[in-house]
Protein backbone atom coordinates (compact mmCIF):
# COMPACT_ATOMS: atom_id res chain seq x y z
CA UNK A 1 0.00 0.00 0.00
CA UNK A 2 0.81 3.63 -0.49
CA UNK A 3 0.84 5.33 2.71
CA UNK A 4 1.17 9.18 2.72
CA UNK A 5 0.05 11.58 5.54
CA UNK A 6 -1.62 14.69 5.14
CA UNK A 7 -1.64 18.25 7.65
CA UNK A 8 -4.47 20.52 7.10
CA UNK A 9 -3.43 23.67 7.85
CA UNK A 10 -5.57 26.90 8.12
CA UNK A 11 -4.13 30.55 9.39
CA UNK A 12 -7.24 31.00 10.91
CA UNK A 13 -8.15 29.62 14.28
CA UNK A 14 -11.23 31.06 16.14
CA UNK A 15 -10.50 29.76 19.87
CA UNK A 16 -6.33 30.81 18.81
CA UNK A 17 -5.76 32.89 15.96
CA UNK A 18 -2.09 31.87 14.48
CA UNK A 19 -1.48 29.03 16.51
CA UNK A 20 -0.07 26.92 13.80
CA UNK A 21 2.94 30.38 13.51
CA UNK A 22 3.39 30.29 17.35
CA UNK A 23 6.85 29.26 18.23
CA UNK A 24 7.32 26.03 20.06
CA UNK A 25 11.30 26.17 21.01
CA UNK A 26 12.46 27.84 18.38
CA UNK A 27 10.16 27.05 15.23
CA UNK A 28 6.72 26.90 14.41
CA UNK A 29 3.91 24.72 15.70
CA UNK A 30 3.19 23.26 11.99
CA UNK A 31 6.71 22.79 11.18
CA UNK A 32 7.16 20.75 14.57
CA UNK A 33 4.23 18.80 13.92
CA UNK A 34 5.51 18.45 10.00
CA UNK A 35 9.18 17.25 11.34
CA UNK A 36 6.77 14.66 13.76
CA UNK A 37 5.06 13.05 10.67
CA UNK A 38 8.24 12.34 8.74
CA UNK A 39 10.39 11.30 11.85
CA UNK A 40 8.02 8.36 12.18
CA UNK A 41 9.27 6.87 9.33
CA UNK A 42 6.10 5.45 8.56
CA UNK A 43 5.11 7.67 5.14
CA UNK A 44 6.08 7.51 1.49
CA UNK A 45 5.55 11.23 1.58
CA UNK A 46 4.02 13.79 4.29
CA UNK A 47 2.65 17.03 2.63
CA UNK A 48 1.21 19.91 4.76
CA UNK A 49 -1.90 21.44 2.73
CA UNK A 50 -2.87 24.96 3.78
CA UNK A 51 -4.76 28.05 2.34
CA UNK A 52 -2.50 30.58 3.96
CA UNK A 53 0.89 32.11 2.28
CA UNK A 54 2.41 32.28 5.54
CA UNK A 55 2.09 28.82 6.26
CA UNK A 56 2.97 27.54 2.79
CA UNK A 57 6.54 30.01 2.59
CA UNK A 58 7.12 28.29 5.76
CA UNK A 59 7.10 24.99 4.99
CA UNK A 60 8.65 25.67 2.20
CA UNK A 61 11.66 27.51 3.73
CA UNK A 62 11.72 24.46 5.56
CA UNK A 63 12.12 21.89 2.65
CA UNK A 64 9.07 20.28 3.34
CA UNK A 65 6.14 19.22 1.27
CA UNK A 66 3.71 21.90 0.90
CA UNK A 67 0.39 22.50 -1.18
CA UNK A 68 -1.62 25.31 -1.45
CA UNK A 69 -5.72 24.66 -1.38
CA UNK A 70 -7.34 26.20 -4.55
CA UNK A 71 -10.50 26.54 -2.95
CA UNK A 72 -11.78 27.03 0.42
CA UNK A 73 -13.34 24.62 2.53
CA UNK A 74 -15.19 24.06 6.18
CA UNK A 75 -13.18 21.48 7.30
CA UNK A 76 -9.41 19.17 7.16
CA UNK A 77 -10.99 16.45 5.37
CA UNK A 78 -12.60 18.41 2.18
CA UNK A 79 -9.01 20.55 2.13
CA UNK A 80 -7.18 17.06 1.78
CA UNK A 81 -9.75 15.50 -0.56
CA UNK A 82 -9.38 17.79 -3.18
CA UNK A 83 -4.88 17.64 -3.03
CA UNK A 84 -5.48 13.93 -3.15
CA UNK A 85 -7.90 14.14 -6.05
CA UNK A 86 -5.21 13.31 -8.89
CA UNK A 87 -2.72 11.43 -6.48
CA UNK A 88 -2.11 7.31 -6.71
CA UNK A 89 -2.20 6.39 -2.99
CA UNK A 90 -4.37 4.17 -1.11
CA UNK A 91 -4.35 5.22 2.56
CA UNK A 92 -4.39 8.90 3.40
CA UNK A 93 -3.36 10.06 7.70
CA UNK A 94 -4.86 13.54 8.38
CA UNK A 95 -2.65 14.60 11.05
CA UNK A 96 -3.85 17.46 12.64
CA UNK A 97 -1.32 20.40 12.42
CA UNK A 98 -1.77 21.31 15.91
CA UNK A 99 -0.42 18.19 17.60
CA UNK A 100 3.69 18.27 17.60
CA UNK A 101 3.50 15.70 19.49
CA UNK A 102 2.33 13.35 17.58
CA UNK A 103 4.14 9.83 17.97
CA UNK A 104 5.33 7.03 15.43
CA UNK A 105 3.20 4.17 18.44
CA UNK A 106 -0.23 5.08 17.67
CA UNK A 107 -0.04 5.95 13.69
CA UNK A 108 1.73 2.50 13.65
CA UNK A 109 -1.34 1.08 15.39
CA UNK A 110 -4.19 2.93 13.17
CA UNK A 111 -1.63 1.24 9.95
CA UNK A 112 -1.81 -2.30 11.25
CA UNK A 113 -5.42 -2.16 11.26
CA UNK A 114 -5.74 -1.47 7.19
CA UNK A 115 -2.74 -4.33 6.56
CA UNK A 116 -5.47 -7.02 8.60
CA UNK A 117 -8.22 -5.92 7.12
CA UNK A 118 -8.48 -8.41 4.51
CA UNK A 119 -12.40 -8.57 3.72
CA UNK A 120 -11.61 -4.06 3.62
CA UNK A 121 -14.64 -3.61 5.32
CA UNK A 122 -13.04 -0.52 7.60
CA UNK A 123 -13.43 2.70 5.02
CA UNK A 124 -10.89 4.29 7.91
CA UNK A 125 -9.39 4.20 11.38
CA UNK A 126 -8.61 6.55 14.13
CA UNK A 127 -7.47 7.15 17.72
CA UNK A 128 -9.24 6.76 21.20
CA UNK A 129 -7.55 7.54 24.41
CA UNK A 130 -9.19 7.08 27.87
CA UNK A 131 -9.96 9.80 30.18
CA UNK A 132 -11.32 9.86 33.62
CA UNK A 133 -10.92 13.37 34.61
CA UNK A 134 -14.36 14.65 34.98
CA UNK A 135 -13.59 18.13 33.75
CA UNK A 136 -12.63 16.77 30.31
CA UNK A 137 -15.09 14.41 30.45
CA UNK A 138 -17.94 17.32 30.24
CA UNK A 139 -15.50 19.54 28.68
CA UNK A 140 -17.73 20.44 24.83
CA UNK A 141 -14.01 20.98 23.37
CA UNK A 142 -12.82 17.23 24.13
CA UNK A 143 -14.64 14.87 21.30
CA UNK A 144 -15.97 11.78 22.99
CA UNK A 145 -16.19 8.64 21.48
CA UNK A 146 -18.32 5.15 22.17
CA UNK A 147 -17.51 2.05 20.38
CA UNK A 148 -18.86 -1.80 19.63
CA UNK A 149 -17.02 -4.98 21.32
CA UNK A 150 -15.22 -4.88 17.53
CA UNK A 151 -14.32 -1.26 18.58
CA UNK A 152 -16.24 0.23 15.97
CA UNK A 153 -17.37 3.68 16.51
CA UNK A 154 -20.87 4.35 17.23
CA UNK A 155 -21.08 8.05 17.93
CA UNK A 156 -19.14 10.94 18.63
CA UNK A 157 -20.33 13.49 20.63
CA UNK A 158 -19.24 16.75 22.81
CA UNK A 159 -21.85 15.67 25.57
CA UNK A 160 -20.31 12.95 28.09
CA UNK A 161 -21.21 9.94 26.35
CA UNK A 162 -22.40 7.39 27.34
CA UNK A 163 -24.97 9.06 29.97
CA UNK A 164 -24.17 7.94 33.36
CA UNK A 165 -27.20 6.95 34.25
CA UNK A 166 -25.75 3.96 36.07
CA UNK A 167 -22.32 4.45 36.57
CA UNK A 168 -20.08 1.62 37.66
CA UNK A 169 -16.57 0.17 37.26
CA UNK A 170 -17.96 -1.03 34.05
CA UNK A 171 -18.65 3.17 32.92
CA UNK A 172 -15.46 4.21 30.23
CA UNK A 173 -14.93 7.50 28.61
CA UNK A 174 -12.69 7.43 25.93
CA UNK A 175 -11.47 11.12 23.69
CA UNK A 176 -10.97 10.86 19.90
CA UNK A 177 -7.89 12.07 18.61
CA UNK A 178 -8.30 14.23 15.69
CA UNK A 179 -6.00 11.65 13.82
CA UNK A 180 -7.40 9.66 10.72
CA UNK A 181 -6.54 7.22 8.52
CA UNK A 182 -8.94 7.19 5.29
CA UNK A 183 -8.94 4.47 2.21
CA UNK A 184 -9.08 7.07 -0.90
CA UNK A 185 -12.25 6.41 -1.71
CA UNK A 186 -14.09 6.93 1.36
CA UNK A 187 -12.33 10.61 1.50
CA UNK A 188 -13.41 11.54 -1.96
CA UNK A 189 -16.86 10.26 -0.98
CA UNK A 190 -16.80 12.91 2.20
CA UNK A 191 -16.17 15.40 0.04
CA UNK A 192 -19.01 15.13 -2.53
CA UNK A 193 -21.63 14.49 0.32
CA UNK A 194 -23.44 17.34 1.81
CA UNK A 195 -23.35 17.77 5.53
CA UNK A 196 -26.26 15.94 7.53
CA UNK A 197 -28.23 16.99 10.85
CA UNK A 198 -25.54 15.08 13.20
CA UNK A 199 -22.52 16.73 11.94
CA UNK A 200 -24.21 19.79 11.90
CA UNK A 201 -25.26 19.88 15.35
CA UNK A 202 -22.01 18.76 16.63
CA UNK A 203 -19.59 20.02 14.69
CA UNK A 204 -18.05 16.89 14.49
CA UNK A 205 -17.07 15.90 10.71
CA UNK A 206 -16.25 12.05 11.80
CA UNK A 207 -20.15 12.07 12.30
CA UNK A 208 -20.92 12.71 8.63
CA UNK A 209 -19.13 8.81 7.75
CA UNK A 210 -21.57 7.58 10.27
CA UNK A 211 -24.11 9.24 8.58
CA UNK A 212 -23.71 7.80 5.74
CA UNK A 213 -23.15 4.56 6.87
CA UNK A 214 -19.37 4.29 7.14
CA UNK A 215 -17.10 2.08 9.12
CA UNK A 216 -14.67 3.68 11.50
CA UNK A 217 -12.91 1.36 13.37
CA UNK A 218 -11.29 2.98 16.55
CA UNK A 219 -7.19 2.22 17.92
CA UNK A 220 -7.08 2.60 21.70
CA UNK A 221 -3.68 4.32 22.54
CA UNK A 222 -2.26 5.36 26.44
CA UNK A 223 -0.25 8.46 24.36
CA UNK A 224 -2.17 11.34 25.51
CA UNK A 225 0.44 14.19 23.72
CA UNK A 226 -0.83 17.58 23.91
CA UNK A 227 -2.95 19.37 21.56
CA UNK A 228 -2.13 22.75 21.14
CA UNK A 229 -5.96 24.64 21.04
CA UNK A 230 -5.58 27.51 23.10
CA UNK A 231 -2.44 29.59 24.70
CA UNK A 232 -2.39 28.09 27.68
CA UNK A 233 -2.06 24.57 25.78
CA UNK A 234 1.04 25.99 23.73
CA UNK A 235 2.52 26.97 27.36
CA UNK A 236 1.99 23.66 28.23
CA UNK A 237 3.34 22.05 24.83
CA UNK A 238 6.77 24.39 25.70
CA UNK A 239 7.37 22.95 29.39
CA UNK A 240 7.46 19.38 28.14
CA UNK A 241 9.26 19.74 25.06
CA UNK A 242 12.96 18.85 25.40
Amino acid sequence: MKIIAMIPARYAASRFPAKLMQDLSGKPVIVRTYQAAVNTGLFDAVYVVTDSDIIYQTILAEGGNVLMSKKEHECGSDRIAEAVTDMDVDIIVNVQGDEPFTDRESLHGVLEVFKQDFEKEIDLASLMVRITDEDEIKNPNTVKVIVDNRNFALYFSRSPIPYPRAKGDYTRYYKHKGIYAFRKRALMDFQRLPMLPLEATEKIEAIRYLEYGKKIKMVETTVTGIEIDTPEDLERAKAAWK
